[in-house]
């Protein structure tokens, strides 16, 4: 337990609004916390009332029920305003989730006896730049993907790394991913599994031709920009949100953020070994349950 453990009594519980038993669970979630003196609000996840109340510092917890893609969104929602998560698995994986559902009712009194610590994991600040008109600008808790589009050609890739040039990747796509993002769209491309708490990017290409095919750690503090050369469509995507077309000559630079997210967690530190093994080994999306 952390020496510097808040103490949570404004919650807001959120659900994906395509799950109706996180829904379900949500509203007992919030029925529970208000007995136990709290102020807990529901809503969906997508709730633009939401958006502007975590902003407001209306909340000091946001318990989210889902997958990890909802816990994605309530990392960029909570990230910018240090704002912790706890995630209830309510998906098929839950990587990024700290309990199981139908457990809260027995985890939800250490939660406000302040039997829990807190998490800081990194995210990364991407930018991307048509010469110098900025296109658009985010806040990353799993990887940039910078790729080819719907033509199966590969693009050409200039990655920079502090200002230098390290290569040019003739591939399907170059991945920049947090340690968060190591054990996904990285993991599947070949790359490693970094610790949740390292402050470093990955640089991961896919199906490279002819090129370093192998993943790259870089420094902690180290940038890295990708410049796009190509005659075909061109996509960046970020954390598995819909792409955005680019263009021959764009850039995205990539670096590591101010902001961090904030996971609670009940589990020892260690956890993240632990499960380590079975997450890899029962990956319910091949239905290979055991």
């Amino acid at each position: 337990m952390s020496t510097e453990t808040p103490t949570f009594r404004h919650i807001a519980v959120v659900a994906h609004p395509k799950l109706e038993d996180a829904i379900q669970e949500s509203q007992e979630i919030v029925t529970r916390l208000q007995a136990g003196g709290c102020y807990a609000h529901y809503c969906l996840l997508y709730d633009e009332g939401l958006i502007h109340r975590i902003k407001s510092g209306d909340f000091d917890l946001l318990i989210a029920l889902g997958g990890d893609g909802t816990m994605l969104r309530a990392g960029h929602l909570c990230g910018p305003y240090s704002l912790p998560i706890l995630g209830i698995n309510m998906g098929r994986f839950g990587f990024l989730m700290e309990i199981r559902q139908k457990q809260w009712q027995e985890v939800l009194p250490r939660l406000l006896e302040g039997d829990f610590w807190l998490e800081r994991r990194m995210m990364l600040s991407a930018q991307l730049f048509r010469g110098s008109a900025s296109l658009g600008k985010w806040d990353v808790l799993n990887e940039v993907v910078v790729g080819r589009g719907q033509v199966v050609r590969p693009v050409h890739l200039v990655a920079e790394v502090d200002g230098r040039i390290l290569t040019t990747y003739v591939a399907d796509a170059l991945i920049a991913s947090t340690p968060t993002g190591s054990t996904a769209y990285a993991l599947a491309a070949g790359g490693p599994i970094l610790p949740p708490e390292m402050r470093t990017i990955l640089l991961v290409p896919v199906a490279p031709h002819l090129s370093i095919d192998r993943a790259i750690v870089l420094a902690e503090g180290s940038s890295v920009s990708i410049t796009i050369h190509t005659d075909h469509l061109a996509v960046v995507c970020v954390d598995g949100q819909t792409p955005l077309d680019v263009k021959d000559g764009d850039r995205i630079d990539v670096r590591a953020s101010e902001h961090f997210v904030q996971f609670v967690r009940f589990q020892d530190p260690g956890y993240f070994y632990r499960n380590l093994t079975p997450h890899m080994e029962q990956n319910p999306s091949t239905g290979n349950y055991r």
